[in-house]
């Protein structure tokens, strides 16, 4: 069987849901629908109806990114878990292969996306804790991230809010 793990597709899902909603992204059913596409989800499942849900679930996520101490973000995984419907199970379909599924299989797209997402922070914190978790650290930026990689010492959104938090220390620096 292929673990999904901490590194699938549901972590990063979660954060681009995240970003879109609370970040000041783009949170149109369009967008929406591109963002489970990008993230391997069934995009062609997605009604524009489905909208509103997919908003709230962004809403529900990001404390647990802001979540400064591991008990608060566990108490936040954990109540959610008890809200979501869950029935684990193991699938085998394409472009997977075999692995698991959180929500019973007669669920509507944003209750699976819901326990996906929620199933893979867990693992995520299982495995790491929260050093992988936060608010990007760029002057102004409010957008989240999870860092998957190997090395764990993501502390930025993205490049840009990295490169432009370093060139603004390195201008800094010499000015002094």
């Amino acid at each position: 069987m292929r673990g999904t793990g901490y590194g699938s597709h549901g972590v990063s899902a979660a954060v681009a849901l995240v970003n879109a909603v609370t970040g000041g992204g783009d949170d149109s059913a369009a967008a929406l629908r591109a963002l489970l596409r990008e993230h391997a989800f069934f995009w062609r499942e997605f009604e524009d109806a489905d909208a509103d849900d997919f908003r709230r679930w962004g809403r529900a996520l990001r404390p647990f990114f802001e979540a400064a101490r591991l008990q608060d973000a566990t108490a936040l995984l954990n109540r959610l878990m008890l809200e979501v419907p869950m029935h684990p199970h193991l699938s085998d379909h394409e472009p997977h292969g075999l692995h698991m599924h959180y929500a019973p299989p007669s669920s509507r797209l944003p209750d699976r996306f819901r326990a996906t997402t929620l199933m893979n922070l867990a693992e995520l914190v299982v495995e790491h804790g929260l050093g992988r978790t936060g608010v990007c650290a760029a002057e102004g930026c409010d957008r989240v991230y999870a860092d998957t990689s190997r090395a764990g010492r993501r502390r930025f959104c993205s490049e840009a809010c990295a490169n432009r938090t370093n060139v603004a220390a390195f201008r800094a620096r010499r000015r002094a």
